[in-house]
C-alpha cells in the first residue's frame, strides 16, 4: 500500500521512464528533430538547453558540433543522467533553475527547452522566457516544444477541465497554452516568431510510440507496462485523459529570433 501511495505521487514523466520510455515529448521525436533543424545548430554556436530530461533532445544538440553546449536542470540526479547518456567534449551541465541559470549575459547563440514550460504557472513562464532573452546574444534563437490547447479560441470551461485532469491523473500542474498564446508569451520578452510547427499529442498511442523507442524498446516497455501492476494502473489513466482530450490538445515547436 505504502509503495503505491509513493507512486501515485509520482509525476507522469517519471512513470513513463520508469517502464523504459525516452522520448517524453509531447510532439515525439518527430517534433523534437524538426525543432533542432531549425535552431539550425552548427560549430559556431554556444547552445544552452533548459531541462535536458534524459539526454535525448542533448545529443541532437552535440550532433551539430557547437563550440560548446551547457544543460541547466535544477534536479541533481537529471544533470548526472545527461552526464552519463551525452560525450561531448564542449559539454557542461549545470545545477541550477531555468528561472535563474546563472549564466553570464549574451552567453548564447541558440537556446532550446522542451516540455517544461507547460509545467509552470504563467509568471514563471514568463521568468522562464525572460531568462533565455537575457542570456541570448542578439539575433540569437530561442526554441521551444510544448503543449498546446487547440484550437485558438478554445472555452474557459474546457481549458480548466483540461488542467483539472492533468493536474489530477499526471501529478503536474501542467497549464498548456494555445499556439497563438505561446507566441504572444514570446513576442511580449522581444522575440520575433520565426517557425511554427505542430504534431499530434499521441505519446502513449502505439504507433507513435513505435515512432519513438524502435521495435525492440516498445516491446521492453510493454513487457515492463505487463509487469508492473502498479505502474500499469498510472499509465492506463494517463492514456485514459489523453484520449479524452484528444481533439483539444497537440504540440508544438515554436522558433524565435532575439531581436
Amino acid at each position: 500500500m505504502a509503495i503505491e501511495l509513493k507512486l501515485n505521487e509520482k509525476q507522469g514523466h517519471w512513470i513513463l521512464a520508469k517502464v523504459g520510455k525516452k522520448v517524453l515529448r509531447p510532439g515525439g521525436r518527430e517534433l523534437t528533430q524538426i525543432l533542432i533543424r531549425n535552431l539550425n545548430i552548427n560549430p559556431s554556436d554556444d547552445v544552452v538547453e533548459f531541462a535536458p530530461g534524459l539526454g535525448f533532445t542533448a545529443s541532437l544538440a552535440c550532433a551539430g558540433n557547437p563550440k560548446s553546449y551547457t544543460g541547466v536542470d535544477r534536479n541533481q540526479e537529471a544533470v548526472s543522467l545527461v552526464r552519463k547518456n551525452v560525450h561531448y567534449p564542449r559539454m557542461k551541465v549545470i545545477v541550477a533553475e531555468a528561472a535563474a541559470s546563472t549564466l553570464p549575459d549574451a552567453c548564447a547563440t541558440k537556446v532550446y527547452g522542451e516540455a517544461m514550460l507547460t509545467m509552470q504557472p504563467l509568471e514563471d513562464k514568463k521568468a522562464i522566457i525572460h531568462e533565455a532573452a537575457r542570456i541570448l546574444k542578439p539575433g540569437g534563437l530561442y526554441g521551444i516544444h510544448e503543449l498546446a490547447l487547440q484550437p485558438d479560441n478554445i472555452g474557459e470551461d474546457i481549458k480548466q477541465n483540461l488542467y483539472k485532469d492533468l493536474s489530477s491523473n499526471i501529478r503536474v500542474h501542467a497549464r498548456p497554452l494555445t499556439r497563438a498564446e505561446w507566441s504572444r508569451l514570446l513576442e511580449e520578452e522581444g522575440f520575433t516568431i520565426i517557425n511554427v510547427d505542430t504534431n499530434a499529442m499521441a505519446l502513449l498511442e502505439l504507433k507513435r510510440i513505435l515512432r519513438d523507442e524502435g521495435f525492440f524498446r516498445t516491446l521492453r516497455i510493454m513487457f515492463n507496462v505487463l509487469r508492473f501492476r502498479e505502474l500499469r494502473g498510472r499509465i492506463l489513466n494517463m492514456r485514459q485523459v489523453f484520449s479524452k482530450h484528444k481533439k483539444n490538445m497537440s504540440a508544438v515547436a515554436i522558433v524565435a529570433r532575439k531581436m
